[in-house]
């Protein structure tokens, strides 16, 4: 059974000033769960404590009761997939090599193995790169490499998929598909956590929306009342209006509060 994921009076500092000051919060499983706020935000940096990649100055990130920086690392790995905003990738090796690499956490002195190989085919069905498997990422385009990149984070059978920015560089039709793929993953039991500056998108997909501003959570709740024009001038300094659309609620950003 999937555990939540927790933070605990959590404090980061940069340049003297604190970017999350004293930030808690409960994450549960079976949930598609975005995290949004202007730019400097923190939100890659809460990302990071809660993948247990950067230590915080104070408080700590936790899966179930462990605090998740005690959790070694290869059995971390396998439980927190994580994908950043801006990977490197060193080499210009075959799409499927690079998805394989999200089995690391599990190799032995064998190799990959047939459940991983398996599992490596899943990931790349469910993101649509299988006709990819052998190009080269060098030879891909921007929204190729972000979907392969999605297969890599999935081919770990992740319990949580933290994913910094996962829609960037995707074509329309592919963030909805992406979205899909997350909102199933949710339904399976998989924790998703995600950060997006789309805040339609956000309307859209999460079952839970984090607003980060002025060092901490300004909002906590479901879409609609998270992301009111209220909370959206606050944290943005930008008008907004919400309506009913098509395929539900919709947000209208009108301009600068103000201007």
């Amino acid at each position: 059974m999937t555990e939540p994921l927790s933070a605990a009076n959590l404090t980061v500092r940069f340049g003297g000033r604190d970017v999350l000051a004293d930030l808690s919060l409960r994450l549960e499983p079976g949930q598609v769960i975005c995290i949004v706020g202007p730019n400097g935000a923190g939100k890659s940096t809460l990302m990071a404590c809660l993948a247990g990649l950067r230590k915080p100055d104070r408080g700590e990130a936790r899966l179930g009761e462990a605090p998740v920086l005690a959790l070694p690392p290869r059995r971390r790995a396998r439980r927190i997939g994580f994908l950043p905003q801006t990977p490197e990738i060193a080499w210009a090796i075959e799409a499927e090599t690079l998805v394989s690499l999200g089995r690391t956490p599990y190799l032995g002195a064998g190799g990959v193995g047939e459940e991983g190989r398996a599992a490596v085919a899943r990931a790349m069905q469910m993101t649509d790169v299988t006709g990819l498997a052998h190009r080269t990422v060098d030879t891909l385009s921007g929204g190729e490499r972000a979907r392969v990149l999605i297969a890599r984070a999935l081919a770990g059978d992740p319990e949580w998929l933290l994913a910094d920015e996962p829609l960037a560089g995707l074509d329309p039709g592919h963030q909805i598909d992406a979205c899909d793929l997350f909102r199933r993953l949710a339904q399976e039991g998989c924790g998703v956590v995600m950060t997006l500056h789309d805040l339609g998108m956000a309307l859209r997909v999460a079952d839970r929306v984090l607003v980060l501003a002025e060092g901490g959570m300004i909002a906590d709740g479901p879409a609609v009342e998270a992301l009111s024009p209220q909370v959206i001038r606050r944290a943005y300094g930008v008008e907004a209006r919400l309506h009913k659309g098509a395929h539900g609620p919709a947000l209208e950003l009108v301009g600068r509060h103000g201007g």
